[in-house]
């Protein structure tokens, strides 16, 4: 089913239409089979207009068997259109789903949907009959007669599903790709032919910019940008991490560029991932560490090293729902007192987040400019929805995007190289790589003075302490603007962070529609604020604080902007917000007195 939805997406951004997907996978490495737990789904939203969420509801539900149905038909409009594989529904599956009759529509209430009860594994065994393949692989084939199926509907072509058919088996499996070819045609062909389908619908290319688009997931994304940072810093890209759901592919992602200077390292365990990366930062290279929030507990020691030392280094934290193990395929954004404190000691680091799938490549071009530029390490909050999801991505010219300048040090002229001195604008010191004679320091997780040497006095101590935090708090001249969406004051002022964005967008101008006034601003910064916070929070009576956790960013907003009334919407399910939650949320704070 993500293979479906993939291809289903894909070939919907190729042809214009604005786009959210969102992919929701069990959470068990292997999950029941015909369980409820075990249901993969892929949710796709098209429109002809810019599209923002993955949406609340469905217009069309594929449910491949009974727990597929039974786990989603909460989520279907009073006119959805119902495809389900009937080959599935028998008295075995709708056990194992934990229905109790032999109508499952009736027991779920969705009788009056419209609904399209196909034989997919028969017409599928039927269409690859004289194929050669064996059973096991033609059924293997249904979800493909199925996206035939959906193409019909939805008014696609079949000629991106055919290109993508030849990519994938042509060199290596070329007996696959006339089968696949031939039961997506079939697919297509039987749904014009029965009567069951009572409409067919167009979904009108997208007015978006000019330029050329591809669809891209939050995971590539964040690769892709910071290969372009280390294209900009002309300097090799290493990545060292040990696979974590949901944030693997970014480490698969960046091991196919070999030959655009990047090196990756899988490692034995996340602390070895980190310390491999700090040793790239110490070595002169960009270096980068991909987790989610287990993983970034076993890194916290490690981060406090790379704050020691003032070494550049960006930590990625692809969010996922905890405490430990937690449900690891399912998004949340719990990590973020973690991400702040999670350290011994006084350890500042810079932290931002992505706010979108697309936004996921300039977040990570900015994660590794400031910590080339500051020499510091950074934190990249990214979250499963984003890192999974997909939306289409307007390509970049490189040209408009800054240089980026590493503080790499000079052999001092006389006097010994002081490791530690600073820049009078940045308070960052200079980078040293080993192996330069002049530069010899000391690096290493124990207190130093500004000559790089060891030190337990006091007031060194207080001093470096200050400076390291004074340093990260003067990123803030390098960030931009926190910006307001809506009047700059008034009753109240909606406020997120990271991927909950395109859901407060689209319930604020929900509630515009309905008459109300309200206005959004979102943080793509978090450490440090953006220098106008203060004056922007200031201008509103209330503000609310939506967020997919129990209330961390609101906390942290009362301790750096006191005095203002904040008001919370929270959701802790391992799900992403649904707008109209939000609009509900919204209508209550400007019933408030």
């Amino acid at each position: 089913m993500q293979l479906t939805g993939s291809l289903f997406a894909n070939m919907s951004a190729v042809f214009g239409n604005g786009l959210s997907t969102f992919p929701d996978y069990p959470a068990e490495i292997r999950a029941p089979k015909g369980t409820v737990s075990g249901v993969s789904g892929f949710q796709v939203h098209i429109g002809n207009h810019p599209v923002n969420t993955p949406g609340d509801f469905c217009d069309m539900l594929v449910a491949m068997n009974p727990a597929a149905l039974k786990a989603n038909a909460k989520w279907l409009k009073r006119t959805a259109l119902v495809l389900v594989n009937e080959d599935a529904f028998d008295d075995a599956g709708l056990a194992k789903a934990g229905f109790t009759g032999d109508d499952p529509f009736e027991e779920l209430g969705i009788a009056d949907r419209t609904l399209i009860v196909a034989p997919i594994t028969t017409l599928t065994r039927k269409s690859l009959a004289d194929s050669g393949l064996d059973n096991s692989s033609i059924d293997k084939c249904k979800n493909m007669f199925t996206l035939g199926m959906a193409c019909y509907i939805y008014s696609r072509q079949l000629d991106y599903v055919y290109q993508y058919i030849e990519g994938k088996f042509g060199k290596k499996h070329p007996e696959m790709v006339a089968p696949n070819k031939k039961v997506v045609a079939d697919g297509y062909n039987y749904a014009a032919a029965i009567q069951a389908v009572p409409n067919t619908y167009t979904v009108a290319p997208a007015d978006l910019p000019k330029g050329t688009y591809r669809n891209i997931t939050g995971n590539q994304a964040v690769a892709w940008g910071l290969m372009a940072a280390a294209e900009k810093a002309g300097l090799p890209l290493f990545c060292g991490s040990y696979p974590i759901t949901p944030a693997t592919a970014i480490l698969e992602e960046l091991a196919i560029y070999k030959h655009l200077n990047v090196k990756t390292m899988q490692t034995e365990d996340e602390i070895a991932g980190i310390c491999t990366a700090i040793g790239a930062a110490f070595a002169g290279q960009l270096a980068v560490t991909t987790t989610s929030g287990p993983g970034l507990s076993l890194k916290s020691e490690a981060m406090g090293l790379a704050v020691m030392t003032e070494l550049p280094l960006v930590v990625v934290d692809v969010q996922r729902a905890g405490p430990c193990t937690g449900m690891p395929t399912k998004t949340e954004q719990t990590d973020l007192c973690e991400a702040l404190y999670g350290r011994n000691g006084e350890s500042p680091m810079v932290v931002l987040c992505a706010h979108s799938p697309a936004h996921c490549f300039d977040a990570a071009f900015q994660a590794a400019k400031i910590a080339l530029e500051h020499m510091t390490p950074v934190l990249l909050l990214s979250e499963g929805f984003l890192g999974n999801g997909s939306e289409p991505w307007r390509i970049p010219s490189m040209a408009g995007y800054p240089a980026i300048q590493p503080r790499f040090a000079a052999v001092p002229a006389e006097g010994r190289f002081l490791p530690f001195e600073r820049d009078g604008k940045t308070l960052s010191r200079a980078w040293a790589t080993p192996g330069r004679a002049g530069l010899e320091h000391r690096v290493g997780g124990l207190e130093k003075n500004h000559r790089g040497v060891l030190s337990t006095d006091p007031d060194n101590h207080a001093l470096m302490v200050a400076e390291r935090a004074e340093k990260v708090a003067r990123v803030a001249a390098d960030i931009p603007a926190l910006r307001v969406d809506g009047p700059a004051a008034g009753n109240l002022l909606v406020v997120g962070w990271g991927g909950t964005y395109g859901h407060l967008l689209s319930a604020v101008d929900e509630v515009r529609k309905a008459g109300g006034t309200v206005s959004l601003a979102h943080f793509d910064f978090i450490n440090p604020l953006p220098a106008n916070t203060e004056e922007v929070l200031s201008g509103f009576d209330r503000i609310l604080v939506c967020e997919l956790n129990s209330g961390q960013f609101a906390g942290y907003l009362r301790s750096r902007c006191p005095g203002h009334r904040y008001l919370q919407c929270n959701k802790v399910q391992g799900q992403t917000f649904l707008v109209e939650e939000v609009v509900a949320g919204i209508r209550k704070a400007l019933e408030e007195e």
